[in-house]
């Protein structure tokens, strides 16, 4: 808390009696994976002799700290530092035994983030990837479609990019036709830290990146088979003064009717890990929540039920590049994440989808039978 200086003094001050004794577990470090500068930053890691052994032990930490807390289940959510994107090998990431063999023969290319994810799952925990890295390869997805548990990702949806989504969703909506989107970025926390290295910046570009792909080839008048999207950008630099305050700045350009064209030039002063912090809570509190829902998919005598897909692809309105089921399209419109959320609660207390047609409204029969029927109507 003192080191990452994002609360207020005097709220870390009255915090630090209540925090002092949450020592964070150690952690699986591997720099190959980081920016070698978080080298001298490491000082609470597990020294084990294999990938194996790291293995063993984050599993032993999660039954000991499921134990320790007399917990019903534990969900795993990955909060660390961004890993460059993995080499996902034919032979070891492209199955679950393959997986669990590769990390057995101590195979170099598998990342502190896929053994985490692989605890996980062996020990029957939901896992969420809240960095942009490629961790949930084919193994991962297989091995927690064996073990029945949530795997979720990519990367937390909070600043510019949730900016970008909505305004994206937005002007493609209106026929207006995005040409070039240059999204600058400058912060001085740990995160931006190690982003400055290239390879660990990669994985955030390509999240970044990625957000408005769906919502292009949504509109086929604009952006017809076979055009290329808009000119698009992303740029992170380091710059410790503003430390968690990223700033964040972006300009959109569109060309409109008549060959015209319009600007928007944005200013975000984006508080990187408070703004993230609430998306962590809303992330495992409806993975907890799907972990209890099962659908009825027998209609004759009801007697079949399952869960959700293994890959949660419901949590994609908080994620930069959401995971979803392998053949299924990827949204990134924000409005049409959260009205899949909203929708499926709804459905859960046996409420109609909103459609937001409001025919009840509009045409003047229906409009006399929904206001008859209405309990204010009595």
């Amino acid at each position: 808390m003192r080191r990452a200086g994002v609360l207020e003094v005097p709220l870390q001050d009255a915090l630090y009696e209540h925090l002092k004794e949450l020592t964070p577990l150690p952690a699986a470090f591997n720099i190959s994976f980081l920016a070698g500068n978080q080298a001298t930053r490491a000082d609470n890691v597990i020294t084990t002799a294999s990938k194996w052994d790291t293995l063993s032990r984050l599993r032993a930490d999660i039954q000991k700290f499921k134990a320790d807390n007399r917990l019903d289940k534990v969900i795993v959510l990955w909060t660390a530092s961004t890993e460059r994107f993995g080499n996902h090998m034919a032979g070891v990431h492209d199955s679950a035994d393959n997986l669990i063999a590769g990390i057995q023969a101590n195979i170099a290319e598998i990342a502190p983030s896929a053994l985490y994810a692989t605890a996980a799952i062996l020990e029957g925990c939901s896992y969420i990837n809240g960095s942009p890295q490629n961790t949930l390869c084919e193994g991962l997805v297989e091995l927690a479609q064996r073990h029945r548990v949530f795997i979720s990702g990519d990367d937390f949806k909070s600043g510019q990019t949730k900016m970008k989504s909505a305004l994206v969703e937005f002007f493609v909506g209106a026929g207006i036709k995005p040409e070039c989107i240059a999204s600058y970025n400058h912060l001085g926390n740990n995160d931006g830290y190690n982003l400055s290295e290239p390879a660990q910046f990669r994985s955030k570009e390509i999240t970044k990146s990625n957000v408005v792909d769906d919502m292009i080839a949504s509109n086929k008048i604009l952006f017809p088979e076979g055009s290329k999207g808009p000119d698009h950008c992303v740029v992170i630099k380091y710059l410790p003064y503003v430390g968690d305050r990223k700033r964040a700045m972006d300009e959109y350009s569109f060309s409109i009717f008549m060959g015209g064209e319009q600007t928007i030039s944005m200013h975000n002063i984006c508080e990187d890990s408070l703004l993230a912090a609430p998306i962590i809570i809303d992330l495992l509190v409806l993975t907890e929540l799907m972990e209890r829902v099962e659908i009825r998919v027998d209609m004759e005598d009801g007697s079949r039920f399952e869960h959700m897909d293994t890959v949660l692809s419901i949590l994609s309105y908080f994620l930069k590049a959401p995971q979803v089921p392998k053949g299924t399209p990827v949204i990134n419109a924000l409005n049409r994440q959260k009205q899949s959320i909203e929708n499926f609660l709804r459905a859960l207390v046996g409420l109609p989808a909103d459609s937001g047609m409001f025919l009840e409204c509009r045409i003047p029969t229906l409009r006399a039978i929904h206001e008859s029927t209405s309990p204010t109507a009595h």
